[in-house]
């Protein structure tokens, strides 16, 4: 069979930094060059970023828009794709040379998959590196509450450098709302799991670049990051909510799904805006069931004394008091040697989710 014509996505804003090996990673792939495009969408960068993507016309496209987020820039950037599959890549991170190879055999495979993830290599700013992937290739569809609960601990392999799609699949579910200025990735690759297969491969095929500049990091670092991150993360969940029914998700998979994303716009709605210490409580409470389910009983014990703080403060005092907190060098010490932090909730897959 002939191989399926490839697009690849890249999505950029204020780059400079990055974008040049970006955009190599993607001219070096494993993959020749006559069966893929690129098209780089800048999002009205005001640096560099446009003139160093101009150097690589004409084996790269460039479409310029004013600044409007993410969704506006993969709204305006898809319908523009000319291949049947495309492969979505950030302007700050970079991919393995045979990440194109792989992912296309996958979807070349599996008539059923319209979204393939993978696993990641976490490049931080000052050298070190830490490689994040499922043991095995894994294989699901949000149709179940069991599903959901394996998908929404599965999120890290399915960001934009990560997600490679079938074009006629995601085309169904544009426009993206223009509210998700970030976290646009996730409203995709949620909805392409409720519509088609996901497939998970453990081959680590992403860097994905772990910088201050960071549009989901930086989002958080000061009080109007945090104030349009947490808008972001609400209108996420409500929009979900509002679509995933629509494509046939049943509403207990559902819950599963948007319980995270709501308990963490909770969280900081209370560091913003304040509330009573029983809400601090119970949006705390909601986030460490779900992401450390397994922790260890000393670790629950330390975290049920912290609870107890939160009871007693009120919200932004106590936000206030575990960023100080976090901050000092005994108490890192102190979490790295003898209260390490729990892993993440480990889920169990199915047998009939596996690849």
């Amino acid at each position: 069979m002939p191989r399926p014509f490839v697009s690849v996505l890249i999505d950029t804003y204020n780059h400079e930094r990055f974008i040049e090996p970006a955009i190599v990673s993607a001219i070096e792939q494993d993959f020749p060059a006559s069966e893929r495009e690129i098209l780089v969408v800048d999002d009205g960068s005001t640096d560099a970023t446009p003139a160093i993507v101009r150097r690589f016309e004409p084996r790269v496209r460039l479409l310029r828009q004013a600044n409007r987020g993410q969704a506006s820039a993969f709204n305006a950037g898809i319908p523009e794709c000319k291949g049947e599959i495309i492969a979505f890549l950030d302007g700050d991170d970079w991919w393995a040379r045979e990440k194109l190879a792989r992912v296309v055999a996958v979807l070349a495979g599996n008539e059923s998959c319209g979204i393939v993830g993978h696993g990641i290599t976490n490049a931080f700013e000052n050298g070190p590196q830490h490689v994040d992937t499922v043991q095995k290739a894994e294989l699901l569809r949000l149709n179940s509450a069991a599903a959901a609960r394996v998908f929404r601990m599965r999120k890290s392999y399915l960001g934009t450098s990560r997600m490679t799609v079938r074009a006629a699949v995601v085309r169904r579910i544009l426009p993206v709302p223009e509210a998700l200025v970030i976290e646009a990735d996730e409203y995709i690759f949620t909805l392409l799991t409720a519509i088609s297969d996901l497939v998970i491969v453990p081959d680590v095929l992403t860097h994905y670049r772990q910088h201050g500049a960071n549009l989901y990091n930086a989002a958080g670092g000061n009080q109007a990051g945090l104030i349009r991150k947490q808008r972001v993360m609400a209108a996420l969940a409500e929009a979900l909510r509002r679509s995933l029914p629509v494509w046939g998700v049943p509403a207990d998979a559902v819950e599963y799904i948007c319980e995270i994303i709501e308990a963490e716009a909770e969280q900081m709605r209370l560091m913003l805006h304040g509330g009573t210490p029983w809400e601090t409580v119970r949006t705390e409470n909601t986030i460490y069931r779900i992401m450390h389910e397994d922790a260890p009983r000393s670790h629950r014990i330390f975290r049920t004394a912290t609870m107890i703080l939160a009871l007693l403060l009120p919200p932004r005092w106590f936000y206030a008091g575990r960023r100080w907190l976090g901050k000092q060098a005994w108490y890192r010490i102190v979490k790295q040697n003898i209260l390490p932090p729990p892993g993440n909730t480990r889920v169990t897959v199915p047998e009939e989710f596996k690849a």
